[in-house]
């Protein structure tokens, strides 16, 4: 018993040991130490010598990755991490502060972008003569969505498509019978709708023609209004008539600008209807609010469909006087009874009446409400007032407070009477000091209402025309043709020589149409003034006139910078375009006469001695340098000159009169932006 305790205790005492450090229990060599004696004895003072007395201290932790919450935020409290978490803290916010100042900054001093209208020219289309699709010899809007690579050819933006509505074409359409239809003539509305996605989807914008001061006499108001019918019994201008012997005895002297009386009698009614124009086309009576909605409905109705904006037309003639006296002689020793031309009288009962400019600002109210969205802003024109008078027509460019049209359409270089150096300054300068300031200029040499540019002027000027259209500041606009340089028609018996079709190659009736004919003749010199040919000569018309609508937009002092006039005689006209904070100038030295030699450094004595042309009406002259106490223009020869400086034309006193910017804006070489104050 005893000797089975006395084995039994070394082996409890192994147990215990196995408990305490089961590391060092693994086998039946422990087993003999823990019987020998001295093995016992020695075991303690193992564990003693390899004992680490670093180790039986806490050991000091470090940042590691992936630490817990509990760890980490025994080091965030330390004073070195927690000044660089605060410096980084306020480094951040003072660059996010930095950057909302800079850009707030930039937004502030930033001059404002130049919109769709003013970015490029607009190339208005007669749609009847721009490209027949079906063959029957008319233009139609199909044959325009065919040609569009035309349009993106001459780096164009806008197209401007004259009246397309359903109309007897009386008057060539402009007399609508329903504003709310495309005239079969032309297509459907599907196909327009086409062709307007078609100029969308290239980048495009278009716009159309409005006349609102009449209608066609087909149209239903009028014909519910002939009959007394509900609300459009006053929808349109009636009175009684006088009769005596047989004749019809008109209100009073107002004569129709296609001549005669503007009164028609109306066997239907028993009255007198008012007309303006031909007597297919009565004036809708605009006092009456409820023919004013109509207007708006269909202007709603064109914008809701994707246009981009209207130009309206025959504005002026939207109210008379309601005492219908008679308008005074222009010639006062005349016989009253013998008045039967429009230029015979002062029209100042029938034309620019009180409130006609608070209907064109409703006009603008209603497309202002489709031109909240980015980009989409919808753009309005309107003719102007007489030519003569023009403070009348600066009045369409509405206040500084009361928007009106984006500007009236400017004619001044159509009606020019002769063509010299000095007539193109006077016509430039008449619209530049009338303009409101801070209002936008726009200019154009040819439209559907007059003679060729070609005819009008001379082939020989053709391209110095197009030259002075594209580097004047404002949007030019191009009537179809011109950048070919198209001509009237030679013949007696053409009613419209200035409509004639287009001409886009050499084959039978100019590519216009695949047909037998076409609705009018087509140039007899079609063959060597068209697109395809033109395209391949290098001085051609079409290409001079693509090469100044790229330099127009890739070069900021033209786009939208100073111009200032330097000279002009009776041979040339000479004007820069400057750029503040860019030392790069454009000279346009135009020659409206005959050759000439100008000495410019005696004009301009900071001028340099030498500049490179640019551009040229003759191609083979660009790259070449001018001495500028020497510039030499062959007759109808157009120069652009490049020249460095550091002194521009508008700031020098002696021109201060002679320079105007529509749209200021300084450029930053360090930071290639515009800003706006310099």
């Amino acid at each position: 018993m005893v000797e089975e305790e006395a084995k039994s205790s070394p082996m409890e005492l192994s147990e215990k040991r196995g408990v305490e450090n089961n590391g060092f229990v693994q086998n039946e060599a422990s087993e003999d130490k823990e019987t020998n004696p001295s093995t016992q004895e020695e075991m303690p003072k193992a564990c003693i010598v390899d004992a680490d007395p670093a180790a039986m201290e806490e050991p000091v932790l470090k940042p590691y990755a992936g630490m817990p919450k509990e760890v980490l935020l025994k080091f965030s409290s330390q004073a070195r991490y927690r000044v660089t978490r605060e410096i980084l803290f306020w480094l951040i916010i003072a660059t996010a502060v930095l950057l909302v100042g800079a850009t707030i900054a930039i937004i502030a001093l930033s001059p404002k972008c130049l919109d769709w209208w003013q970015a490029g020219p607009i190339y208005q289309i007669y749609p009847r003569s721009f490209k027949d699709s079906n063959m029957d010899g008319n233009g139609d809007l199909k044959g325009i969505q065919e040609k569009l690579d035309h349009i993106t050819y001459l780096n164009v933006k806008t197209i401007w498509i004259t009246s397309f509505y359903k109309s007897p074409l009386k008057d060539l359409g402009y007399g609508a019978e329903d504003f709310y239809d495309v005239d079969p003539m032309f297509g459907s509305m599907s196909d327009f709708e086409n062709l307007l996605a078609a100029i969308h989807d290239r980048g495009l914008k278009v716009i159309m023609d409005l006349i609102p001061n009449h209608t066609s006499d087909k149209h239903q108001w009028f014909q519910l209004s002939r009959n007394r019918t509900g609300k459009y019994t006053d929808y349109y201008i009636w009175q009684d008539c006088g009769h005596a012997a047989g004749s019809v005895i008109p209100p009073n002297n107002w004569v129709s600008v296609y001549g005669d009386s503007s009164w028609q009698f109306d066997d239907v009614r028993q009255q007198c209807y008012f007309h303006q124009f031909g007597k297919e086309q009565p004036d809708l009576n605009f006092r009456n609010l409820a023919v004013q909605q109509e207007i708006h409905d269909i202007i709603k109705f064109w914008l809701g469909k994707g246009i981009d904006g209207f130009s309206f037309s025959a504005v002026k003639f939207l109210l008379e006087a309601k005492h219908l006296r008679d308008e005074p002689l222009v010639n006062k020793s005349q016989n009253p009874e013998n008045i039967t031309a429009y230029s015979q009288l002062y029209h100042d009962y029938t034309t620019t009446q009180v409130g006609m400019h608070d209907i064109i600002r409703s006009f603008r109210h209603t497309m202002n409400q489709y031109s909240s969205e980015p980009g989409r802003y919808r753009f309005m024109g309107s003719d102007g007032d007489e030519k003569e008078d023009m403070e009348a027509t600066m009045m369409y460019y509405g206040t500084t407070f009361v928007q009106e049209a984006d500007f009236p359409f400017n004619v001044n270089l159509i009606n020019m009477k002769n063509l010299s150096g000095n007539s193109i300054f006077e016509a430039v300068d008449l619209w530049m000091k009338n303009m409101p300031e801070g209002k936008w200029p726009n200019w154009a040499v040819g439209s559907p209402s007059a003679a060729r540019l070609s005819s009008r002027i001379g082939r020989e000027y053709v391209n110095v025309m197009n030259m002075l259209l594209l580097t004047l500041p404002g949007t030019p606009v191009t009537y179809y043709g011109e950048e070919i340089g198209m001509q009237n028609i030679a013949s007696e018996i053409v009613t419209f020589p200035e409509k004639s079709p287009m001409q886009w190659d050499g084959k039978p009736n100019a590519g216009f149409t695949e047909g037998n004919s076409s609705w009018l003749p087509v140039n007899p010199d079609y063959e060597s003034v068209n697109v395809e040919i033109q395209m391949t000569w290098s001085n051609s018309t079409l290409n001079l006139y693509r090469e100044l609508t790229s330099l127009r937009n890739d070069e900021l002092p033209i786009h939208r910078g100073w111009m200032c006039y330097i000279w002009n005689d009776s041979n040339v006209f000479v004007y820069v375009r400057e750029l503040d904070g860019l030392h790069r100038v454009f000279m346009m030295v135009l020659n409206f006469g005959q050759e000439s030699t100008i000495d410019l450094k005696a004009v301009v004595p900071n001028l340099p001695s030498e500049a490179t042309i640019r551009l040229s009406t003759n191609f083979s002259n660009a790259g070449k340098a001018v001495n500028t106490k020497q510039i030499k223009t062959e007759m109808g020869e157009g120069l652009i000159l490049e020249y460095k400086t550091a002194k521009p034309v508008h700031t020098m006193e002696a021109f201060e009169g002679n320079c105007f910017v529509a749209e200021k804006a300084c450029y930053s070489s360090a930071f290639n932006l515009l800003y706006a104050t310099c």
